[in-house]
């Protein structure tokens, strides 16, 4: 061979090596109701397997301050692909239902946009719960679950439109919200796979162990809640299998370990504790199987995979049981999924990508999900608009090793009823007085009627949130509520141009008023 042509070839191997490095494959896979304290490597208590996940936090970082940016999921997940608090959009509480209307706006950058612009092939499998527009036949509920009446007047043999692949992805294949909610199908871009004829109710059947919270609504022929995460599982490997030239971005949000509770049969008493437990190791399995085959195709090495969930577990575990067993899956944290409290946001979160992270790293930068879209910018040496992302902060820095101060110095946390609270350094401040979610002291509950209406903890201490020092320390709740009020009214947390929130934001929730007594006949 030539000496020009030998050279030449050298440049196209260096070239294509450092074009792996820049721009890697990125796997984001976003458990459903995973709590911190399930995962084995971040509670060494905990009774529960999950060998891949501690395999893959042994082999890259683990981020012990990590946060969802609600304690439910709808929020969660619009601020993952956007990049964006949920509550500076209309969502202001709680979550959508399976037919809702799409919440990501139109025409705003999302991380599997701004992939695509550079090049990447982009996918997203699994569970949506951001909304899309169905045709109808009568009624839309705006925001919120759709009531008995109108889950019937969706005209399912047409087009779906302004799902996933309106902001960004090349592919879809998922169901539109989680399994406790119509419809029971799966849809691939945008269309259902199998037209929902049937009417139907998921259920583990045959099991004293049941977490059946389903509502009763149109579902597929054959469809089983069982099938699901095996198949959103084998949709991934097919995209990873399949890898051709440009590099991927595979969004999959997980349909596990959410109620209800549906284990395939192979994984059903497989912890020894119960379903959920089962349904928590069928979830870390299917982890596994994206690593390995990332590993099986050769590109590993160069693939970005990060593992968290979309808030703290659910009561519907049944938590009382686990933790009577031993097993707490929110660990030390108070509360859990809904709640104000960390057991509601303080989530798992692992990343690997052996090109450029070195593994047995563990870090306790404070990390929000919402620093997905600013961290993927910075390693594919995108700059953000100032109307995009305007609550995310790289987390590159870390993941390079740097323990030097992070960009992000607070973070906004919000409950499923729509608290507020903010956290900075080990303060966190509480504009509530109870949980404002569905642990104890519930909103509106006579307990919480008699306690102060702000909260404040200081986590280095008191990392149970039990000591409220807000009469103690004035002047930090003073300093931290002018701080909260103005991210709020700035439109963003990061440096850059004010911004809008789509409408205005209530920091204080009224207390909810009693339903007034039906009169006698």
């Amino acid at each position: 061979m030539n000496r020009p042509l030998l050279a030449l070839l050298c440049l196209s191997l260096v070239s294509a090596a450092a074009f792996a490095a820049d721009k890697p494959n990125i796997i984001f896979i976003l458990c459903d109701d995973l709590g911190h304290g399930d995962v084995k490597c971040l509670n060494p208590e905990g009774k529960i397997a999950t060998p891949h996940m501690d395999r893959l936090a042994k082999e890259g970082v683990i981020f012990t301050d990590a946060h969802s940016g609600s304690s439910v999921c709808t929020p969660t997940r619009y601020g993952v692909i956007t990049g964006r608090y949920a509550w500076r959009s209309k969502l202001q509480s709680s979550v959508l239902g399976g037919l809702s209307p799409r919440l990501i706006e139109q025409g705003r950058l999302t991380v599997a946009s701004m992939l695509k612009e550079q090049g990447y092939s982009t996918h997203c499998v699994g569970k949506w719960h951001l909304g899309m527009d169905w045709v109808r036949k009568g009624e839309v509920t705006e925001l919120g679950i759709e009531s008995e009446g109108q889950v019937n007047n969706v005209d399912y043999t047409q087009p779906i439109t302004n799902g996933p692949t309106s902001v960004g992805f090349d592919t879809y294949f998922g169901i539109s919200a989680s399994l406790d909610m119509v419809p029971y199908c799966f849809i691939e871009n945008d269309h259902v796979v199998a037209n929902p004829t049937e009417t139907m109710k998921l259920t583990m059947n045959g099991s004293g162990d049941k977490m059946s919270f389903t509502r009763e609504g149109p579902g597929s022929p054959g469809f089983r809640g069982e099938d699901v995460l095996p198949t959103f599982t084998q949709r991934a490997l097919k995209l990873i299998q399949d890898k051709r030239g440009a590099p991927f971005f595979i969004y999959m949000p997980l349909n596990s370990p959410h109620t209800p509770i549906l284990p395939s049969e192979k994984w059903v008493g497989k912890s020894g504790l119960s379903l959920y437990a089962d349904f928590v190791m069928e979830t870390d399995d299917a982890i596994g199987q994206v690593m390995h085959a990332t590993e099986e195709a050769g590109i590993a090495k160069d693939t970005l995979i990060i593992v968290t969930s979309d808030n703290g577990c659910s009561p519907q575990a049944n938590l009382p049981d686990l933790i009577a067993k031993g097993h707490n899956p929110n660990g030390v944290m108070r509360g859990h999924k809904a709640d104000i409290f960390d057991g509601g946001h303080r989530v798992p979160f692992l990343v690997r990508w052996p090109a450029k992270v070195k593994g047995g790293q563990t870090t306790s930068q404070l990390t929000c999900l919402t620093d997905f879209t600013a961290t993927v910018a910075e390693i594919t040496g995108v700059k953000l608009p100032d109307n995009a992302a305007e609550d995310s902060f790289s987390f590159l820095p870390a993941l390079l090793g740097d323990t030097g101060s992070s960009a992000r110095q607070s973070i906004i946390h919000h409950s499923i009823n729509g608290s507020f609270a903010i956290r900075e350094g080990d303060w966190k401040l509480e504009l509530c007085a109870g949980s404002g979610g569905w642990s104890d002291p519930r909103p509106g509950s006579p307990g919480e009627k008699e306690l102060p209406n702000t909260q404040l903890y200081n986590l280095a201490s008191d990392i149970g949130e039990k000591a409220n020092l807000q009469a103690d320390k004035p002047e930090i709740v003073a300093k931290m509520s002018s701080q909260l009020e103005q991210l709020v009214a700035n439109g963003r947390s990061t440096p850059g141009a004010p911004q809008k929130n789509a409408v205005e934001v209530v920091l204080r929730k009224a207390p909810p008023t009693a339903k007034p007594k039906k009169k006698a006949k």
